[in-house]
C-alpha cells in the first residue's frame, strides 16, 4: 500500500505478487466462476447462464476497478456489476445468485493466503533445516552463555542454534494450524443463512468448497478467530526470526566478532562509513519484528463485530494479513540467507569462554541432541 521500493526492501516480489491487485481480482473471479458453474450443477441457474459468466470472468477488465471499489465501499458491487453487464441480459439476475459482498471479499483473501502461505512453509522449512545443520556442526563447540547480556557460563555454539531452531520450528507447527484453520470458504448470502438457496444451500456450498480447494462449514462472517489466530502465527513467526536476528547481530559486532552474516558484495555497506559492515539480513527482520506485534493487535481488535454482519472490523484486515504475510516471507528469506552463509568465528567464540569444563559442553551437546532429536520427529515422514 504505497510506496513498492519500500515494500519490495521489506518483502520478496512472489510474496508481494500474492496480494496485488491482479491477484485479488483473479481470486474474485474465481469464486464467482466456480458459484456460478456449481449453481448451474444443482439447476439453480441454467447452463447457459454459467458458461456466460465463466466467459465474462475470462474476458474481465479491470481498469478503473479500484476507483469503483472505493466509491462503492466495496470491491463486490462493481465486480459483480460489471459481469452482470457483460453477459447476456437474460443471466445477469444469475450472477452472484445467493452470495453477498462479504463472501467474495473473504473468500477472495482466502484464496490469495493459501499460496502465500505455501510460500512461508518452503521458507521455513529451509530456514528450519540450514539451523539444524549449524546447530549439528558446533554442537560442541565452546561459546561463552550470556544472561541480562553479561557473560554467564559456558555453553556450545550449537546449544544457541538450537534454541534458535526450536522457536522457529514451533512458529512453523503453530502457522501450519493456523493456516489450515483459515483456509475455509466463505458463503453466507445477506445474514449468513444462505436462505436465498433454499434446502440446496448445504450441498452447493460444500460443492464450492472443494472446487476451490477450501474447507466447507457455515459462514463465519461476524466470527473472526481464524483470521486473528492467523495474524498472530505470523506474527510470533517474525518475533521468533527477530530473535534470531538480534543475537546474529549482536554476536557481529566488531568488539565481539563471533559470528558475521555473509559477505556479499553491494550488501551492508555504508554510504559514509566504507570501513563497515552492517547486518543487513538481521536488519530486515529486526524492523518487521517491530511492525508485527501491532498488526497482529489490529486483527484481534477487529473480532468483535456486529450481529450478523460487521462494519468496519472485516474490511480491516485483508491489508493488515497482507502486510503480517509480506513481512514474515521478508523476513524468513532475509534470515535463512544469513544462516546458510553465517560465518561462525570459533576462535572468538572460545575466547570469549573460560576454559570450560568437560561436563559443561556434554550438558549443552545433549541440549542439541535432544533439540535435534524433536525437530526431526516432527519432520518424520508419516
Amino acid at each position: 500500500m504505497g510506496s513498492m521500493i519500500l515494500a519490495r526492501m521489506a518483502s520478496t516480489p512472489g510474496m508481494l505478487a500474492c496480494f496485488d491487485d491482479a491477484a485479488l481480482v483473479r481470486a474474485a473471479l474465481a469464486f464467482e466462476r466456480a458459484l456460478a458453474m456449481v449453481l448451474a450443477e444443482h439447476g439453480a441457474i441454467s447452463a447457459a447462464a454459467a458458461a456466460s459468466i465463466a466467459l465474462a470472468c475470462d474476458r474481465f477488465d479491470a481498469a478503473g476497478l479500484g476507483d469503483d471499489a472505493a466509491h462503492a465501499g466495496t470491491l463486490a458491487i462493481p465486480l459483480v456489476a460489471r459481469l452482470r453487464g457483460a453477459v447476456p441480459a437474460a443471466h445477469a439476475a444469475q450472477v452472484h445468485l445467493g452470495a453477498t459482498s462479504q463472501d467474495v471479499a473473504d473468500t477472495a483473501l482466502v484464496l490469495q493466503i493459501v499460496p502465500a502461505g505455501q510460500l512461508l512453509d518452503r521458507e521455513l522449512a529451509a530456514l528450519t533445516g540450514a539451523l539444524a545443520a549449524l546447530a549439528r556442526a558446533h554442537a560442541t563447540t565452546p561459546a561463552i552463555g550470556r544472561t541480562l547480556l553479561q557473560p554467564a557460563e559456558p555453553i556450545t555454539f550449537g546449544m544457541r542454534a538450537a534454541n534458535w531452531l526450536l522457536g522457529l520450528d514451533a512458529a512453523h507447527a503453530r502457522l501450519t494450524r493456523e493456516l489450515r484453520g483459515a483456509a475455509r470458504l466463505q458463503l453466507g448470502g445477506a445474514v449468513g443463512s444462505l436462505a436465498a438457496l433454499g434446502a440446496a444451500a448445504p450441498a452447493v456450498r460444500a460443492q464450492l468448497a472443494a472446487r476451490l480447494g477450501l474447507a466447507d462449514g457455515p459462514a463465519w462472517h461476524s466470527r473472526r478467530d481464524a483470521i486473528a489466530g492467523l495474524g498472530a502465527a505470523l506474527a510470533i513467526t517474525v518475533g521468533a526470526a527477530g530473535k534470531l536476528a538480534r543475537d546474529v547481530a549482536l554476536g557481529m559486532q566488531p568488539e565481539v566478532g563471533e559470528v558475521a552474516e555473509p559477505a556479499v558484495a553491494g550488501r551492508g555497506g555504508s554510504s559514509a562509513m566504507p570501513h563497515k559492515r552492517n547486518p543487513t539480513g538481521c536488519q530486515v527482520a529486526l524492523s518487521a519484528a517491530v511492525r508485527a506485534p501491532a498488526l497482529a493487535a489490529t486483527l484481534v481488535a477487529a473480532m468483535p463485530q456486529e450481529l450478523e454482519r460487521g462494519l468496519g472490523g472485516w474490511q480491516a484486515e485483508a491489508p493488515v494479513l497482507a502486510e503480517l504475510f509480506e513481512l514474515a516471507h521478508g523476513t524468513l528469506t532475509a534470515m535463512r540467507g544469513v544462516v546458510e552463509g553465517l560465518e561462525v568465528h570459533v576462535a572468538a567464540l572460545a575466547a570469549g569462554a573460560p576454559a570450560a569444563a568437560p561436563e559443561a559442553i556434554a550438558a549443552a551437546a545433549r541440549f542439541v541432541d535432544e533439540a535435534l532429536a524433536l525437530y526431526e520427529a516432527r519432520h518424520a515422514p508419516p
